[in-house]
């Protein structure tokens, strides 16, 4: 490829949206330009890179066995009805109507549409397990669309799915699909976790996350450091090993007119935060109705730690915080200073609704500690569990783990990192196969419905991740494998010196032979900001042709990540670019 015959475009300047430093990189090399919000068409420079991922993962699809196949990328509502989704996936979904007034919505998932193919090709067991994958646009009308492709309405995604007649049998393509992700990652040269993680809105019973390690991500993480245990924070298991002391203190009102915060209130008291205890007031819902069950659940932690939303859902349901009016009616007093002591003077008292007391763990094994009196501008110290308050209903789980847990398979403590999800796994089980009445005979001749696998890879937002990963203040620093062209052969002054563009011609010839992908820049750029724009697009390596090194037998090497050019012979050169 020629330079001086491509479209590359670089620009310096970038618009103010622009935080995140692969938003920033891939806008001022071109690689993408905005259309609309959340939208963005991938120039010839994204292209190739975004074509060099999905070949990765296409290829490694292939070996594992997977099946390659393409779907409508628009779906009819009625299959989203089947299973339930189509009011249950939420504002993402974006729903449109044909000229009949027949609705559909563009894809952003297939589950339900691989599930309608599966009932209508695969009639036995004889034809399982199979698992179909396909590398297609997905549109989700995100909210808030940001941090260019990493956060976009409309992105490629690998979506691959497979179905099995035993659960053991699902187990075992999942470990493939899992093996697979990591041979994917390994080779596009990320660094990355899997992780443990939460199923969400896709359903199923077991799932991992693939992170991509960089400081921007949106994710928290969790990971032994004695141990090869990782899990998103929503799913990270807190682990409590302290037991309960006896109580030594008598529970007392404490003053505290303008501290509304555990921090604020355990600064006054000159007591440790650990020794505090915060009250989340929650309303139960029923998830069919999506109506109030009426019943009002305090949820006490302890006052360093934070609520995890997904573990409270599991340990109480589906739920909705409580307004500042209804903790007024319940319970007399603001948000601030409420507690698990209705009276306010430390007592259990009546209250005009039921209300059930749950505790985490940490908060569990507290004594003498401090909570809200119910009483504004006050709090009660020294309280203690089945003294001066009932043991909870219910420990459980109910926080965000934090820096120095203990591991919980026992190995290390856990320490917190940021990441980037680039790819899922979920075992889904029966779930869609049930809804859509997928079957096939088995064995014996019965209908069984099988069990299903999802897999994901979010191809373009790995283009993005890997820029985070790897960029510096000159400009990207590609994998090896991602980079649009392997060797950048930059010509100096190719216009008045015709012995050089030769040379450079038959250097971009005999590299291209050898199978290197090269691109030879001879758009007659000054030096400087010919090396500039080498190094913003992030190739590899960079070989200079000039007339001084002609006359010196050498080329002027610089490697992307080294500091120095060397001159290097032809022979040296090679030796280089082979290793």
């Amino acid at each position: 490829m020629r330079l001086s015959q491509y479209h590359l475009r670089t620009v310096k300047e970038i618009p103010a949206e622009a935080v995140l430093a692969s938003h920033k990189l891939m806008l001022r090399t071109g690689m993408i330009r905005k259309l609309a919000s959340g939208l963005y068409t991938w120039s010839p420079l994204g292209l190739r890179v975004l074509r060099k991922v999905e070949a990765i993962v296409r290829e490694e699809m292939n070996n594992a066995g997977a099946v390659e196949l393409l779907m409508p990328s628009i779906q009819p509502r009625e299959l989203w009805d089947e299973t339930g989704r189509w009011e249950k996936f939420g504002g993402q979904l974006l729903k449109i109507k044909d000229r009949k007034e027949a609705e559909y919505c563009y894809g952003p998932t297939a589950e339900e549409v691989i599930t309608d193919f599966a009932r209508n090709e695969i009639a036995s067991y004889k034809q399982l397990p199979v698992n179909f994958y396909q590398i297609q646009t997905k549109f989700r009308d995100e909210i808030r669309p940001r941090f260019g492709v990493m956060r976009a309405r409309e992105f490629l995604m690998k979506d691959a799915y497979s179905f099995h007649l035993t659960k053991d049998d699902l187990a075992r393509e999942y470990r493939n699909m899992y093996d697979t992700y990591v041979r994917i990652f390994e080779r596009l040269g990320l660094k990355f976790r899997a992780v443990e993680a939460d199923t969400g809105a896709i359903g199923g019973f077991a799932s991992h996350e693939f992170q991509v390690l960089a400081d921007s991500g949106e994710d928290a993480i969790a990971y032994s450091t004695g141990s090869e245990y990782a899990a998103n924070i929503e799913l990270a298991e807190a682990i409590t090993t302290a037991t309960r002391p006896a109580p030594s203190e008598t529970a007392a009102r404490v003053d505290t007119p303008k501290q509304t915060t555990c921090a604020a209130v355990a600064e006054l008291i000159g007591l440790p935060i650990e020794r505090t205890a915060k009250t989340i007031c929650v309303i139960t819902v029923d998830s069919e109705s999506n109506t109030d069950s009426g019943d009002m659940v305090m949820a006490i932690l302890r006052g360093d730690h934070e609520i995890n939303e997904i573990k409270l859902t599991k340990a109480i349901g589906e739920y909705r915080l409580a307004t500042e009016q209804e903790i007024r009616d319940a319970l007399g007093t603001v948000p601030g200073f409420i507690g698990p002591l209705f009276d306010g003077e430390g007592n259990i008292g009546p209250t005009p609704r039921p209300i059930r007391i749950i505790a985490d763990r940490a908060a569990a094994v507290l004594s003498d500690f401090v909570v809200g009196a119910n009483v504004p501008k006050f709090h009660i110290r020294g309280v203690n569990w089945g003294r001066d308050l009932p043991e909870p209903a219910l420990v459980a789980d109910l926080r965000n783990v934090v820096e120095g847990d203990p591991s919980p398979d026992g190995q290390g403590t856990l320490a917190i990192a940021r990441g980037i999800e680039v790819g899922h796994v979920f075992q889904l089980g029966d779930r869609y196969a049930r809804d859509m009445n997928c079957t096939v005979l088995d064995e014996t001749g019965k209908a069984a419905t099988p069990m299903m696998g999802c897999y994901g890879i979010g191809v373009s937002r790995i283009v993005a991740a890997a820029i985070e990963q790897n960029h510096d203040d000159a400009g990207i620093i590609w994998p090896a494998a991602m980079a649009p062209w392997q060797v950048a052969v930059c010509v100096i002054n190719p216009k008045d010196e015709p012995t050089v563009t030769a040379a450079a011609a038959a250097l971009y010839d005999e590299l291209t032979a050898a199978g290197h992908d090269v691109v030879l820049d001879d758009r007659g750029l000054r030096p400087g900001n010919m090396f500039a724009d080498i190094e913003l697009l992030g190739i590899p390596h960079r070989v200079v042709v000039s007339g001084r090194g002609l006359e010196s037998g050498t080329y002027e090497y610089r490697g992307r990540r080294d500091t120095e050019s060397t001159a290097l012979d032809h022979r040296a050169l090679l030796a280089r670019l082979a290793g």
